[in-house]
């Protein structure tokens, strides 16, 4: 084989590694993402349980503070979610 077919093979073996790589990049960021909002959502739906069982007890205050604390947490995760997103897609 010439120089220039063996050269051609490499970039070519080369170019389709790094697209192959790059598609799993998205495809990590993408569960990191779906597993961010899961979580949310979950942490979310945690505080609005918490929330109910108090309002039942008879404690406003406390309902909203469950409330508030779920939606903070809820929050926290969506951000670690894109943060991990962000990690994944520079991989």
């Amino acid at each position: 084989m010439s120089k220039k077919m063996i050269l051609g093979l490499a970039l070519g073996v080369a170019l389709i590694g790094m697209s192959l790589s790059g598609e799993a990049g998205e495809i990590k960021a993408k569960v990191e993402a779906a597993k961010g909002e899961m979580k949310a959502t979950a942490e979310e739906m945690k505080g609005e349980a918490k929330a109910k069982i108090e309002e039942a007890k008879g404690n406003k205050a406390s309902a909203a503070m469950e409330r508030a604390k779920g939606n903070v947490k809820g929050a926290y995760e969506r951000v670690k979610g894109k943060v991990n997103e962000v990690g994944a897609k520079a991989e």
